[in-house]
């Protein structure tokens, strides 16, 4: 098995006042080669949004872009007809396919956390769509919870690429064994609170980690904690 390691303390940073946000790689003003991408995973970005501030309408096109809301409420609109509303346990996707436009708010009383993640589609030019899926916390203790699937299904969220993304939330002492085919596909960790373990490298909150060349995980839950699991190939073919 082979990994990189990715410090919380290591992350890129922009602070425009109503929004702060942390990149885990290259993305908006921060640059940095040897943080551009890992496999498909183009962006990861942990987000704090002001009441009342938000990204006005503005255009995608063929990108996967996921929301996970980690804490307060906000909404989304997009070209397509949507208008919804997202709290926290929230998860929505946007599959930009041949171009959409889109706004979000924080709408509600607090500052808002979510992670937005941009993950390179299978198929260029699809048919952009839309889904949100809500995941509380209460129901996710001690479980592994698939968010969203290159298989189509009522209980999570729908991606263009062969990728799966999962929330766990577990009590300390958990050992969460991950598997999963190693050929062209990589695994990326990110502890959203508490600490793991991952054979001798510890984790810590907001740490992260890109594994490859295996095909099985054992995530060692040290505290009570949270964390997010992306499969994802290494290279689009």
């Amino acid at each position: 098995m082979k990994q990189h390691k990715f410090p919380a303390n290591e992350r890129g940073t922009k602070d425009i006042g109503w929004l702060k946000s942390k990149f885990c790689f290259s993305f908006s003003d921060y640059t940095d080669p040897t943080k551009s991408a890992f496999g498909t995973l183009m962006a990861f970005n942990d987000d704090q949004m002001e009441v009342g501030k938000g990204f006005g309408i503005h255009p995608h096109a063929n990108m996967e872009i996921i929301s996970i809301l980690l804490k307060g409420k906000m909404n989304h609109k997009d070209s397509m007809g949507y208008s919804t509303e997202i709290s926290a346990g929230g998860v929505q996707i946007m599959s930009a396919g041949s171009g959409l436009f889109h706004e979000e708010y924080n709408i509600g009383d607090e500052e808002v956390n979510f992670l937005q993640i941009w993950i390179q589609p299978k198929l260029q030019d699809i048919r952009p769509r839309y889904q949100l899926r809500h995941f509380p916390l209460e129901q996710r203790k001690n479980k592994l919870q698939t968010i969203i699937s290159s298989e189509e299904g009522q209980a999570h969220c729908w991606i263009n690429q062969n990728a799966v993304l999962s929330l766990g939330y577990f009590e300390k002492g958990s050992l969460v064994p991950y598997q999963f085919n190693p050929v062209n596909k990589c695994l990326y960790l990110f502890v959203i609170e508490g600490s793991v373990q991952i054979g001798d490298t510890i984790l810590n909150e907001r740490d992260a980690i890109g594994l490859w060349d295996t095909g099985k995980v054992d995530v060692n839950c040290i505290t009570n904690t949270q964390f997010l699991l992306i499969e994802t190939p290494i290279n689009q073919k």
